[in-house]
């Protein structure tokens, strides 16, 4: 295989890829770090007496508090697994693909069927923009 005579704009590209690693590492490290990190989101919860007395509107928000708050927890895990599997990309482009640890090919394969599963099971759910009527 020949090499283009400006071989120099594929060091670029490297340079540029590896730039890209680290920023995709460091986006990775500030959301684990930050309040928006699947364990935090998933700590953040609000027990149903915080919406007040026995009546079917408190129920109603609590429902929904709950449907948002487990889908958000949801994304928020997605979001993380999918920048971790950028960055995997990033280094097999790197590398070249086939030069990838085992375990990292592993890895980012474990990612995307994880994701393919939150998609999956984020469009068998049922919309509830119905759900909201509020009966007096």
């Amino acid at each position: 295989m020949v090499l283009p005579a400006d071989s120099g704009g594929l060091k670029g590209e490297l340079e540029s890829l590896k730039e890209f690693k680290k920023r995709v590492d460091g986006i990775l490290g500030d959301l684990e770090k930050s309040p928006a990190s699947p364990t935090k989101v998933g700590q953040q919860e609000v027990s149903r007496a915080a919406f007040g007395g026995e009546f079917a509107e408190a129920d109603g928000v609590y429902r929904e508090y709950t449907r948002v708050h487990t889908h958000l927890t949801g994304l928020s895990r997605v979001l993380g697994a999918q920048i971790e599997a950028m960055g995997i990309a990033v280094h097999g482009a790197n590398i070249g693909f086939g030069n990838l640890e085992d375990d990292l090919k592993r890895r980012f394969w474990q990612l995307q069927q994880q994701a393919q599963q939150h998609q999956r099971e984020t469009e068998e759910q049922p919309t509830t923009k119905g759900d909201t009527q509020t009966t007096y």
